[in-house]
């Protein structure tokens, strides 16, 4: 199992432990022994072994409220020392025969997909590292059980797309673009 692979599943598990209808959460994956190098004092709070080589989780501040997430996610750059970054986020999905019946109105979009019968809740985590390795796992609020998680490297493309695209440089020729969060 990839570096990747375990700290998607690793926050799952976490979110898993959590109630349901949480705001979206933000996540920078940093090497652990970078993180033991420039902050000793958080790698012991975290754990995290002198030996090991994993990749630790920092949550970031809260995303604004007000803002679609791949707007929130367009205005992120992070430095160097920032291997990846993870978004946990959940979501209304409606099935493809009730797309014609949504409103256009964002407001009575959200409405009409919140009290629709045929709903499903969905917890997503997804990962990427900036080597452009990605990986997913997908919570059913039906199905709410650890044995019956999605796991893929694809499952989210958009987001997946979304999230990568904060390690792009924001000019060509520079790498990294602005400080992170």
């Amino acid at each position: 199992m990839s570096l990747l692979e375990e700290v998607v599943l690793d926050l799952e598990r976490h979110w898993a432990e959590r109630e349901w209808d949480a705001a979206p959460c933000l996540y920078a994956l940093v090497r652990s022994g970078e993180l033991r190098r420039a902050e000793p004092e958080l790698a012991d709070q975290l754990g995290l072994s002198p030996d090991a080589d994993t990749l630790a989780a920092l949550e970031q501040p809260a995303l604004p409220e007000q803002a679609a997430i791949e707007d929130a996610l367009a205005s992120i750059a992070w430095p160097e020392t920032v291997e990846g970054c993870a978004l946990v986020i959940e979501r209304v999905v409606l099935p493809p025969e009730v797309e014609q019946e949504i409103p256009e109105d964002e407001a009575e979009a959200a409405a009409f997909a919140s009290s629709h019968p045929k709903r499903e809740d969905v917890r997503m985590v997804v990962g990427v590292l900036r080597d452009g390795a990605r990986h997913s796992a997908l919570r059913l609020r039906r199905h709410d059980a650890d044995d019956e998680v999605l796991v893929g490297p694809d499952l989210v493309p958009a987001l997946s797309a979304a999230l990568a695209a904060t390690f792009e440089p924001d000019e060509p020729g520079k790498p990294g673009g602005a400080p992170g969060r």
